[in-house]
């Protein structure tokens, strides 16, 4: 961990996250995350990713063919060591606007566990 990730809190992983995302790079977009994070769907729990690599693999290729995609954060609230974001996600070819609320909890400043319920 960098000293820089150390001293992040909570909602500045989660927006440094968003940011990446919304500019479609994929290296930047996992720093925020820690190396061994697990990502898993509302409800059921059912785990989608699990570290870098997977994650990677997943948001890579999306990146890379969705130049129109972005996230709108609609509404935040932080507590402690979890972000809750209501968000808006538009440009997923053939997908039209996705509703998604995303919960990230965060362990000296990165994202160890993240679930999304759509």
């Amino acid at each position: 961990m960098t000293p820089e990730q150390a001293a992040r809190s909570p909602e500045e992983a989660a927006r440094a996250q968003l940011d990446a995302y919304n500019a479609r790079d994929v290296e930047a977009f996992l720093k925020p995350y820690h190396p061994d994070v697990t990502l898993a769907r509302l409800p059921g729990n059912e785990v989608f990713a699990h570290g870098h690599d997977e994650m990677r693999a997943i948001y890579g290729p999306m990146f890379a063919s969705a130049p129109d995609l972005h996230c709108r954060l609609v509404h935040r609230i932080c507590h402690d060591r979890f972000v809750v974001d209501h968000e808006e996600v538009v440009g997923i070819p053939e997908r039209g606007t996705v509703g998604a609320v995303a919960t990230y909890e965060i362990v000296d400043g990165l994202i160890i566990r993240a679930w999304f319920l759509r």
